[in-house]
C-alpha cells in the first residue's frame, strides 16, 4: 500500500463549521432564528395536512382532499430540508466572510401559498 492510498481514505482535516473565522455571535443567532422560522413554516403546513384530512371527512371530491394532503405534506417535509440546508449555506457564507448566498426557495413558497388559497377555497366552495 502507497501513500497515495493512505490519503484517500483519510477524512478530512477540517469539518466546514471548523474552517474560516467565527462568525459574530449576533449573526449565528440570526441565521438560527430564520432556520426555527422555516421549521415552524414546515410544521404548519403539515398540522394544516392533518387538520384538512381529520376535520374534513365530508369534503368532495375525495381525491382532491387525498391530493392536497399529499402535497401539503410533501411541501412541509421538503421545507425542513430546505431550512437545514439555506441554515447551512449562510453559516458557511459568514465563516468565509463571503456574501450570503440567494434563496430560490423563497418565491417558490409565496407562490405555494397563493395556489394552496385558491384549492382551499374550491376545496370548501364544492362543500
Amino acid at each position: 500500500m502507497n501513500h497515495q492510498d493512505n490519503t484517500r481514505s483519510m477524512p478530512p482535516e477540517k469539518k466546514w463549521w471548523q474552517e474560516g473565522k467565527t462568525p459574530d455571535y449576533r449573526f449565528t443567532l440570526a441565521n438560527e432564528r430564520t432556520f426555527l422560522a422555516w421549521v415552524r413554516t414546515s410544521l404548519a403546513f403539515m398540522a394544516g395536512a392533518v387538520g384538512i384530512e381529520q376535520f374534513t371527512p365530508q369534503a368532495s371530491p375525495p381525491e382532491l382532499k387525498i391530493a392536497l394532503v399529499l402535497i401539503l405534506l410533501a411541501v412541509g417535509a421538503s421545507m425542513g430540508f430546505l431550512a437545514w440546508r439555506r441554515w447551512r449555506r449562510n453559516e458557511y457564507a459568514m465563516r468565509m466572510e463571503q456574501d450570503l448566498p440567494y434563496t430560490r426557495s423563497v418565491p417558490f413558497l409565496g407562490g405555494f401559498v397563493v395556489v394552496l388559497a385558491f384549492l382551499l377555497g374550491f376545496l370548501l366552495w364544492l362543500g
